[in-house]
């Protein structure tokens, strides 16, 4: 799980999409069976790690990005 050091809101996250992204950006959130956040993007499913969070990830509530840690 992922904290912001902002505003202390736990993975509630949404992703920013690069400007010439050409997909669908149908983005879906889910736990799988060991705790852990997968995203679905456009079908592409995968578990982020610290460094993507920190490079791509924005806080929904704050609007702060570089700002996550483990929690």
């Amino acid at each position: 799980m992922y904290k912001c050091k902002n505003c202390n809101s736990i993975d509630k996250f949404e992703l920013m999409f690069d400007e010439k992204y050409q997909g669908n950006r149908k983005f879906m959130q889910k736990y799988n069976n060991r705790h852990q956040i997968e995203i679905s993007i456009d079908g592409h499913t995968f578990v982020p790690t610290l460094d993507f969070m920190n490079e791509h990830a924005v806080c929904k509530y704050c609007g702060q990005i570089y700002i996550w840690q483990y929690e």
